[in-house]
């Protein structure tokens, strides 16, 4: 296959007039930076050049004689930007075709086979994230995420920022000299922090355009910027100069594995850290008890009520009143709640950030059992998270109890349509399965049941059992909603609860007169 073709000359587009610039012009096919990319230069004395990364670069047809040549930049959710573009004129229509077939040759060559690169890794045009995440999805994700507003509002969450600045710096031995990875770095700030405690070098890497922000918050810390590198990209896509004695990232999303993003974190630890190297978070835990809330309850099942109308405009609703009732319940309820709405000692589910597989993330199964410790109406289960920063000095908590200082995780709360009756000592079986889908989020599959009480418990039959299927992308939001009870701010997640018997919490939601007791 011909690598090296002649035309007749190139216009740069990038340029403010054109800049035409006339043969005959030298274009190569090659690969001696370490990727594919295509190479013009002016063949007399070799001075002019233009390089395009075949992975990111386009080429279409204008004419028998004319092409043109476009390298992607950056998408936004409103267009996709290019970073770079000539036109170019070749001297016949079979230049012009064989160039063409060189091209799709080298291109494809890429997207299929890899190219080696300088450090031994293999890269593909298309990374393994944009294989399982469905672009629309990716492109609203970092959309979100190169604002500074959200940044903002993830930094003033001062139980997060405060937790993970406490980790870092309480933990000096883990850092002090070490390389640093920032897995997902968005503003920098836990760059900054591993800076300040004695990291010898950071790679702040940050798939967004948040990447430009950082770079810009690093340079006005230049006392501990000179120790860190921004790296534009995902990390299943960078290439590193050298491995990472510790990881730091902050990848937990609502009920820890919303956004998808703990995967990300685990493709970097198998692809930059080094054995037996440590990882900031170490350990996360979803924990889940069973919850009572006729408030909560009351509030979802009343908004389907538009959809009993009769006569709407002369139109009969009612036909869609059971779907829509079933779909106000197929969202998980994120908010802060009163730990005492708890009717039951919690449980756990444990994944240790340095041993799971990526695999492993893409579908949870948690058996679920629990003893009631009240006789009351069980409408759901509640779930929370923390992460374990299990540093050589101190180990640091970070978590989103309900209880706990509230966060911008708060809790959540999978809602059942059929509430469950059940007596205090009662067993409480079922599970929690969820599975990974492609718009960065899951598929939330709930069962619970309430075993046999009384005679014939032995024989172990099931009394009730109640379902639902949940979208953790589509959660209703709730925070501003009244709480049945003031906040317990300081009372810790842990220790043991006093539940209100079901009288009193059935007298408490009658003496208000906006709610109803089915």
């Amino acid at each position: 296959m011909n690598n090296n073709f002649t035309v007749a000359s190139v216009t740069l587009l990038a340029s403010n007039p054109p800049n035409l610039v006339s043969g005959p012009l030298l274009a190569g096919f090659g690969s001696g930076s370490g990727f594919p990319e295509l190479q013009f230069v002016v063949e007399l004395d070799g001075q002019q050049s233009s390089k395009f990364d075949l992975r990111t670069t386009q080429l279409y047809r204008l004419g028998a004689f004319q092409s043109l040549c476009v390298s992607e930049g950056s998408e936004t959710v409103k267009e996709r930007t290019y970073s770079k573009g000539i036109t170019i004129q070749f001297e016949d229509e079979e230049e012009s075709s064989a160039f063409h077939g060189a091209f799709e040759q080298w291109k494809s060559n890429a997207v299929t086979q890899g190219l080696s690169l300088p450090n031994g890794t293999v890269s593909s045009s298309k990374s393994k994230f944009d294989d399982k995440i469905e672009a629309s999805s990716a492109k609203m994700y970092f959309h979100y995420y190169g604002q500074l507003l959200h940044q903002q509002n993830m930094m003033q969450d001062y139980v997060r920022t405060g937790s993970y600045y406490a980790a870092v710096i309480e933990n000096k031995a883990d850092f002090a000299g070490r390389v640093v990875v920032d897995v997902g770095a968005g503003s920098g700030i836990l760059s900054l922090f591993a800076a300040q405690a004695g990291a010898k070098h950071v790679y702040a890497v940050e798939a967004s355009e948040m990447a430009d922000y950082a770079q810009k918050l690093i340079a006005g810390n230049p006392s501990l910027g000179q120790r860190i590198t921004v790296i534009k990209g995902k990390v299943e896509d960078v290439e590193l100069p050298e491995k990472a004695d510790i990881l730091i990232s902050e990848p937990m999303g609502t009920l820890l594995i919303n956004e998808r993003m703990l995967e990300s974190y685990v493709i970097a630890r198998d692809r930059f850290l080094v054995p037996n190297g440590k990882m900031f978070p170490t350990v996360g835990r979803i924990h889940m008890a069973p919850f009572s809330d006729e408030y909560l309850y009351v509030e979802i099942a009343n908004k389907s009520l538009f959809w009993q109308q009769q006569n709407y405009y002369g139109v009969d609703l009612t036909a869609l009143h059971g779907t829509a009732f079933q779909g106000y319940f197929s969202q998980p309820v994120v908010d802060a709640f009163d730990p005492r709405l708890l009717v039951a000692p919690s449980i756990s589910h444990i994944i240790n950030f340095t041993t799971v597989k990526e695999e492993d993330l893409y579908e949870i199964n948690i058996p679920l059992k629990f003893t009631a410790s009240v006789g009351t109406r069980i409408h759901g289960l509640a779930c929370w998270f923390d992460v374990l920063f299990n540093g050589s000095t101190v180990q640091r908590w970070l978590t989103t109890a309900p209880g706990a200082p509230t966060t911008h995780w708060y809790q959540l709360r999978c809602v059942l349509s059929q509430p469950i009756y059940i007596m205090q000592g009662q067993e409480i079986t079922g599970h929690l399965h969820m599975i990974a889908h492609s718009a960065q989020s899951y598929t939330i599959n709930l069962t619970m049941s309430a075993k046999m009480w009384g005679p014939g418990a032995k024989q172990g039959g099931i009394l009730q059992t109640s379902s639902c299927k949940l979208d953790l992308k589509e959660p209703y939001y709730r925070m501003s909603q009244p709480q049945a009870y003031p906040a317990a701010q300081d009372q810790q997640p842990d220790q043991d609860l006093k539940h209100p018997s079901l009288a009193d919490f059935v007298q408490q939601c009658s003496n208000d007169s906006d709610v109803q007791i089915l």
